[in-house]
């Protein structure tokens, strides 16, 4: 009776694979920390990296764990906290001791304007996810509003952009807190953008990315400062494509789903039903 009870009381391993995701994300919620850290110390372009470092965690653990087969309520719990940190916290701070603490209290109010939309989109992420209608597939393709990480990066850009020139403008209160604004707007707006998750290259467009690839790559270790700013700045020109995709999908759609009723109606009419 005693081995029973001690069988029944012994806790239930996990195996490594499904720790994997969740060590992945709690990188990334370390990397957050961190930059606020180096922001407190001052040394921005470390703070920068960071929170650079948090974004390619952030994006390793979903598709880790999705590879894996090993997604669960937990990890998304723990990742959303960690996205809210990463990227609404962390760069906003670090904004507003390198900018925005010039702007006084009217400073401090844009300030925390950004990580609020960061909650208020993580949260309507959440929700969404619980929704007992599902979705059309071909939603998986798009976020609704820009992602955290791509806010953070987008939040960040004019801080990398004085990293690289010797000027003052891009640290300029009016202009940080301009981009804040925008950002955190895009971030709880109802725009759809690019998700990259589940999209196919066409076969005669995988060299030309290659090369582009390639091209971004050298940017990026010449000038990574002013190449990061570029990537920001050339997802943030992807949103208005991104948003007639989206369109012309949901057209299609309606127009299937109109086909499909007009092909059951004339079934019915005729006495013909159709096979499942």
């Amino acid at each position: 009776m005693d081995r029973d009870f001690r069988s029944r009381g012994r806790l239930r391993g996990f195996s490594i694979n499904r720790l994997i995701p969740n060590v992945l994300t709690l990188a990334a919620l370390c990397s957050g920390l961190t930059a606020i850290r180096f922001a407190l110390q001052g040394q921005l372009r470390l703070a920068v990296i960071a929170i650079i470092v948090a974004a390619i965690f952030d994006a390793l653990d979903g598709r880790v764990a999705r590879r894996l087969g090993v997604t669960s309520r937990f990890g998304a719990e723990l990742d959303s906290l960690s996205d809210f940190l990463c990227f609404g916290v962390s760069p906003a701070l670090v904004l507003y001791l390198a900018s925005m603490q010039g702007a006084g209290s009217l400073g401090w109010v844009i300030t925390l304007m950004f990580p609020i939309c960061s909650a208020l989109r993580l949260a309507r992420f959440n929700t969404a996810l619980l929704s007992d209608t599902p979705p059309p597939a071909w939603t998986g393709s798009f976020f609704t509003g820009v992602p955290a990480p791509a806010g953070a990066l987008l939040a960040l850009i004019p801080l990398m952009v004085s990293f690289e020139i010797e000027a003052a403008w891009p640290r300029h209160p009016a202009v940080v807190g301009t981009v804040l604004i925008v950002v955190g707007g895009l971030m709880v707006s109802r725009l759809p953008t690019f998700s990259f998750k589940k999209g196919r290259v066409p076969r005669h467009l995988v060299l030309p990315l290659l090369l582009g690839a390639a091209l971004v790559m050298g940017v990026l270790a010449s000038s990574p400062w002013i190449g990061m700013s570029l990537l920001g700045l050339a997802y943030a020109l992807l949103i208005p494509f991104s948003g007639l995709s989206y369109r012309r999908q949901a057209r299609q759609d309606r127009q299937a789903a109109a086909l499909n009723e007009v092909v059951t109606l004339r079934a019915v009419d005729s006495g013909v039903s159709r096979p499942d």
